[in-house]
């Protein structure tokens, strides 16, 4: 797992800004949504990926975590896919030409529909109801991406948890573009995974300052439980809250 690096000057920052350090403790547990972001083969798997993240292996069991409690507290968990089309050569060039010719040549072979490289990581527990969206750019929300934003809102949810892999490219990427399309977002410490534990604590740190939340595993998972009792205790006939 990583070590994570979080100034106390940064959540000093986030106090002063916001008034307390995580502003999103209180979220709803039933308009959440887990948002899985890349923990596809083509990250994963030696000898098959194109961009190997040795980290993201490492952080599957706290996302099998997260998923069963958003489950289980009445939220939605989305597992997101990267897709390469052959459109995206053309409409996505300068990503392309920034890139050598044998890193683009793995990179479409790891990430074509029905390959190997395309498919979810063995070890994470994908059930049936959870909807997996394709995207093909970094971010899921950006214009074109996927249809992700517009899936949250028709299941009236308000809230997105990233995790997933790379924390400072996919991962922020979505992040960020979740909390401009008016979604709460919170990144989970760690459940996300970069290529080194300063790119990881670094991109943690820009997106906390300015873009939302940031949370562990075991705080997310106990905010998500004590707000789903409080939420069956207030609608209780003789409960208050």
């Amino acid at each position: 797992m990583h070590t994570l690096a979080i100034p106390r000057s940064v959540v000093d920052r986030v106090i002063e800004r916001r008034g307390r350090e995580h502003v999103y403790d209180d979220l709803d547990p039933a308009k959440s949504a887990l948002v899985v972001v890349d923990m596809q083969n083509a990250f994963m798997l030696p000898g098959v990926a194109h961009s190997l993240c040795p980290m993201a292996e490492k952080i599957v069991p706290n996302i099998n975590r997260l998923a069963r409690t958003v489950r289980a507290t009445g939220g939605t968990v989305f597992w997101i896919k990267t897709t390469f089309t052959e459109e995206a050569l053309r409409s996505w060039s300068t990503y392309f030409e920034m890139t050598s010719p044998q890193r683009v040549a793995k990179r479409i072979e790891a990430l074509t529909a029905d390959s190997l490289g395309h498919q979810l990581w063995s070890g994470l527990e994908v059930r049936p109801q959870d909807p997996i969206v394709e995207k093909n750019r970094f971010s899921a929300f950006i214009q074109g991406s996927s249809d992700l934003g517009a899936a949250l809102r028709a299941r009236g949810l308000d809230t997105v948890l990233v995790t997933g892999t790379v924390t400072n490219v996919c991962c922020e990427s979505t992040a960020r573009d979740a909390m401009m399309l008016n979604f709460k977002t919170i990144m989970v410490t760690d459940g996300n995974a970069a290529t080194t534990d300063e790119d990881h604590s670094a991109s943690l740190i820009a997106f906390y300052l300015s873009f939302g939340d940031i949370m562990s595993t075991d705080m997310l998972i106990a905010c998500l439980e004590r707000n789903a009792g409080r939420r069956v205790a207030s609608s209780s006939p003789d409960g208050a809250d």
